[in-house]
């Protein structure tokens, strides 16, 4: 079976994080901008989650500024983790009423934080739920949304101030991958109605690097590096967008010290430094030093062999008809506001060295959620070129 086809296949960039492996970080690139300035007074940070793909990011790349923080999750991972960070013990899903009580028992308490951020969540109503609770709690709020959230990707070059979709039933709406998008817009709409004059929205494209437990930004390099012949999706001229979990926590950091308000299409590289799929895997294989040849397979080739955009071939999705603009977000407003960028062999070999420390087991079950499996990929590079003679 196809497995792309769906908005839902490609359009979900939220972590899928479900392992309590821990990982060396690197550093973001804006280590120590808080730490420079005169009079600096590290932040109190309630982090809500923080154990999945990119909240171990933010906590070490928060602790790494001066800052203190606050944990809120379910503490199943917190104490591996990061056995000397504060962690809240509740669960907020809706299934649980008492599960916000321990950290109502410290709003209660008088309790406050300088800044909160929400990472995970895409159902409404979680959001909701405590962002009501800390309204009088936290001086800042901040949401971590996806470029999902926006109603077309049919608009080369669109910005922040594109329609988002819309989910204003969500509350009596039975959740679904297709509605992933939708759910986001209004878990941010909540979000701004809570707090209109101090809140930071983040929408991330599809986010990789170390802790990339949904594949999708492991496939090609491990792929690659095992060298050969490659089947890559389209000509290599299609625009790719990703950006590396740590960068995404760096810039974070940094709205967390400057408080900006409004949203962010927190998406790489640098306009200046477009991606393409041919450049993300030529990168790839100079990373690993392989032998790699690509086999470059068109969109009708694929479809008829159904093998599907974004899930089969991670990272690609055509840009045409509903998906023109896709991979094309502009991130003006974020570059502007300081996100910056590590180069990409350098998120690639860390990804690389991140999936090697994983144990075997770990490996052969993250390894199954995106990409061809070698047998089918040997099998649709034998129709190819039984297809062209």
């Amino acid at each position: 079976m196809t497995r792309f086809t769906s908005r839902r296949d490609f359009m979900k960039t939220a972590s899928l994080a479900t392992a309590a492996v821990g990982a060396a970080s690197l550093t973001g690139p804006l280590l120590g901008s808080a730490l420079a300035q005169p009079g600096f007074r590290g932040l109190r940070v309630l982090v809500l989650g923080g154990t999945g793909q990119t909240g171990p990011h933010l906590v070490r790349e928060l602790m790494a500024r001066g800052h203190t923080v606050t944990l809120f999750n379910r503490g199943n991972r917190s104490a591996e983790l990061f056995p000397d960070v504060e962690c809240i013990v509740g669960d907020r899903a809706l299934d649980e009423p008492g599960g916000l009580d321990a950290l109502k028992a410290e709003v209660e308490g008088g309790r406050t934080w300088d800044v909160g951020i929400d990472i995970w969540p895409h159902i409404p109503k979680i959001v909701e739920n405590t962002g009501v609770l800390l309204q009088d709690a936290v001086d800042h709020f901040m949401f971590v949304s996806s470029l999902s959230a926006y109603a077309s990707h049919a608009i080369v070059g669109a910005d922040e101030t594109a329609p988002l979709g819309s989910a204003p039933d969500a509350d009596e709406t039975e959740f679904s991958g297709e509605l992933f998008g939708p759910f986001k817009a209004e878990c941010e709409n909540r979000v701004r109605r809570l707090y209109p004059t101090n809140h930071t929205i983040f929408r991330p494209c599809l986010i990789i690097g170390p802790r990339d437990f949904s594949f999708r930004g492991v496939h090609w390099p491990v792929r690659v590096r095992r060298g050969g012949e490659v089947l890559a999706p389209g000509d290599g001229s299609t625009p790719v967008q990703v950006i590396d979990g740590r960068d995404l926590a760096a810039f974070e950091a940094l709205c967390m010290e400057k408080r900006p308000v409004g949203a962010f299409n927190v998406a790489g590289p640098h306009p200046q430094n477009p991606l393409t799929m041919g450049r993300l895997l030529r990168t790839c294989r100079g990373v690993s030093g392989s032998d790699a040849r690509f086999v470059w397979a068109d969109a009708e080739f694929l479809t008829g062999q159904e093998v599907g955009a974004w899930m089969d071939m991670p990272c690609w999705v055509p840009t045409e008809g509903e998906y023109a603009g896709f991979g094309s977000n502009s991130n003006a407003r974020a570059v502007a506001a300081g996100l910056a960028f590590r180069p990409l062999s350098t998120t690639l070999r860390d990804t690389l060295a991140w999936y090697d420390g994983l144990d075997a087991e770990r490996r052969e079950s993250i390894s199954q959620r995106a990409g061809l499996s070698a047998a089918r990929e040997q099998e649709v590079l034998a129709a190819w070129r039984a297809a062209r003679g």
